[in-house]
């Protein structure tokens, strides 16, 4: 038996080749996961490790149904989207909707599904005034954003973002995804 399910996005950054620490946390939690990887994530994941480990198969474009004519993924209780990068964390705040990644999250957060975004971007960009006004539209929407002095977890300076790899806080979202204050209405 499980608690939920969580969708995991995963983005092209170093953290992504750690996805298999969320997904452990969640299975010790007993929640199922599947994982939504951008293309350019497919080169930092190992796609058989995760699919021998979560029973689903990685997810990076959209897929017709099976010959059952059911869903391919499950319904989903929780989102994570980590390490979410600069272009998918401005892309998925102005709506733009242009990949299976992007556009199933677009759909679940319209649903009222909780979801967690955990970016991982250097200083520079994070100073840019577009990606400012991308974390604060996804918290106004209802997004939990791990960004900032107040979530222990800020942008990295230009050239260190492997020295943050590890320190990427991973159970962190988990927590937050699955807490119950994340459960609120959507307008």
């Amino acid at each position: 038996m499980t608690s939920g399910h969580l969708r995991i996005v995963v983005c092209g950054a170093g953290p992504a080749a750690d996805v298999l620490r969320l997904v452990e946390a969640a299975q010790e939690q007993s929640w199922a996961t599947t994982v939504v990887a951008t293309t350019s994530a497919l080169d930092f994941i190992d796609a058989s490790a995760v699919t021998g480990l979560t029973g689903n198969p990685v997810r990076s474009s959209y897929q017709t149904s099976d010959v059952g004519g059911r869903r391919t993924l499950p319904p989903v209780d929780a989102v994570i989207i980590a390490p979410a990068t600069y272009n998918t964390v401005n892309k998925l705040a102005c709506g733009v909707a242009d990949t299976y990644p992007l556009t199933s999250t677009a759909e679940l957060i319209g649903r009222g599904v909780p979801t967690v975004v955990v970016p991982f971007v250097n200083a520079a960009l994070a100073a840019r005034a577009p990606y400012q006004r991308s974390i604060a539209d996804l918290r106004a929407e209802g997004v939990r954003v791990i960004s900032g002095p107040n979530d222990d977890w800020t942008p990295h300076p230009p050239g260190t973002g492997t020295d943050r790899q590890a320190a990427f806080p991973w159970r962190k979202a988990f927590r937050l995804a699955v807490e119950p204050d994340q459960h609120r209405a959507r307008p």
